[in-house]
């Protein structure tokens, strides 16, 4: 007899859709107030999820996604940061 394995999901702050963790990146904000990428998604500190999409990135900026979820103002290298890890650096009009 095999146990189902719960799949964590987790809500995009930019599209407000439920999805799985490891589909998503996660910004973190580190006790000493720093933001930052994680990867693993095992760093401490809070965190914050968006899916790999420029749309959600753009609908995250618009609609103070991730300064609501950390209750202050973002760095503008976070959201630079998220765009090179999408890879839409390049792709801009």
């Amino acid at each position: 007899m095999s146990a189902n394995k719960k799949v964590p999901v987790r809500r995009c702050v930019g599209c407000q859709e439920m999805k799985g963790k490891k589909e998503m990146i996660r910004v973190i904000r580190t006790k000493e107030g720093q933001f930052m990428l994680d990867a693993t998604g095992k760093k401490n500190g809070r965190g914050a999820y968006i899916c790999p999409s420029g749309e959600c990135l753009k609908k995250a900026v618009l609609n103070k996604g991730l300064e609501r979820s950390f209750k202050q103002s973002i760095p503008a290298e976070v959201y630079e940061a998220l765009e090179k890890e999408m890879g839409l650096l390049g792709s801009k009009e």
